[in-house]
């Protein structure tokens, strides 16, 4: 009965929010909105500067790396197994996962900056 309650709860929640985002006036955007703001100086150059391929390689190499993390650090003690040894495997696991991952990566030459 709880769970049906919170799952009716979630979803008129989530329908009232639907509905009054639909509802909400459009916002015109305009000129003076949309350009930069220099202290009450024209623009004197483009604020939309390019962003460079590298860094956002190195930022998804990043994100990847950090979220096996995440997933798979607490793998050795979600498994509710009071035996060091399978902990021990599962820990050793997951660093030679993450010991192949990152040499792969490097024979890849994705952390290379020079090309």
């Amino acid at each position: 009965m709880n769970l049906m309650l919170a799952l009716l709860t979630n979803l008129t929640l989530a329908s009232l929010l639907v509905i009054i985002a639909f509802w909400l006036p459009q916002l015109n955007a305009y000129s003076e909105k949309t350009s930069p703001y220099e202290c009450g100086f024209d623009p004197m150059g483009s604020a939309r500067l390019p962003f460079s391929m590298k860094f956002f390689l190195v930022a998804i190499t990043f994100l990847l790396f950090d979220l096996e993390i995440a997933l798979l650090l607490p793998l050795p003690w979600a498994s509710q197994t009071t035996n060091l040894n399978t902990m021990l495997t599962m820990a050793l696991f997951l660093i030679l996962l993450l010991a192949v991952s990152l040499a792969y990566e490097w024979t890849q030459k994705g952390l290379e900056w020079t090309e």
